[in-house]
């Protein structure tokens, strides 16, 4: 990899090698089993690579020194390695805003843009002390204090209740991610640039999906979105918190594939 030579990068490859791909970009403490709801119904239609960021999942943790260029860079080399010369890239959360830096730094290697319960701005005051003192809570208490918190922040109450197998897929994620990790990229979140910037320059289809009852995400940060690239779309996902893509994934699926479709 461009800044890290020792990271390796764990992905799945699927789909007819000659279909056009779409790159799935998890978010912070996830990795790419977030995205299986997704895989399942865009592997026959399209290529389709889903990774583990650096220090997520079973790709190299390093020295859990991150920035959002590494990030980038990593996603690049992947795309590199596999002859992927242009990609629709999804992100959610953390994801979404990888995929906007990608764009400011690699806009021809980009062919849509899909951006999920995500943001353009840096952080608030207010987050990044929400960050801090989520490192802090995981050098005190561990993963499980942080994990336990995390969950209620992301997952709706009724998600909570009612869907066990999405909730627990997340919170094993979590828990068996490395804690040096996992602070690493609270820092690298907090640490990252406005990317306002970004969104008049992005010229390509451009879909934003939030959750109705994402609170960790304000739904005024898609509409700045929204109305920053021009001519993206805007979709709300009912019943939805943060992680949309699980917590209603038949009209994020619906969404989606409407997208792709249109962009093919």
């Amino acid at each position: 990899m461009k800044s890290d030579i020792s990271i390796k990068m764990h992905y799945l490859d699927l789909g007819n090698p000659r279909n056009l791909p779409i790159i799935l970009i998890h978010g912070m403490t996830f990795d790419h089993q977030m995205w299986n709801p997704q895989i399942q119904v865009l592997k026959d239609k399209y290529r389709v690579i889903a990774y583990d960021l650096r220090g997520h999942g079973l790709s190299t943790v390093g020295d859990g020194q991150y920035t959002y260029k590494m990030f980038t860079d990593d996603l690049i080399d992947l795309m590199d390695h596999l002859h992927i010369k242009q990609a629709v890239l999804c992100g959610l959360s953390m994801g979404g805003v990888i995929a906007i830096r990608a764009y400011e730094m690699n806009p021809d290697r980009i062919k849509a843009l899909i951006l999920c319960d995500t943001r353009s701005e840096a952080d608030s005051n207010q987050t990044k002390y929400w960050r801090e003192d989520s490192i802090e809570l995981i050098k005190n208490k561990g993963l499980d204090a942080f994990t336990n918190e995390f969950i209620k922040t992301i997952f709706t109450v009724e998600s909570i209740k009612k869907q066990h197998k999405s909730v627990e897929l997340i919170r094993n994620v979590i828990l068996s991610s490395s804690p040096k990790a996992i602070c690493g990229v609270l820092l690298a979140q907090a640490a990252r640039t406005d990317m306002k910037h970004v969104l008049p320059k992005i010229k390509v289809p451009t879909l934003i999906m939030i959750g109705e009852n994402d609170n960790f995400t304000p739904y005024a940060s898609s509409e700045t979105m929204n109305n920053g690239i021009i001519n993206s779309k805007l979709k709300i996902i009912s019943k939805a918190g943060h992680i949309s893509n699980l917590e209603n994934k038949y009209e994020f699926n619906h969404n989606l594939l409407e997208f792709m479709k249109e962009i093919e």
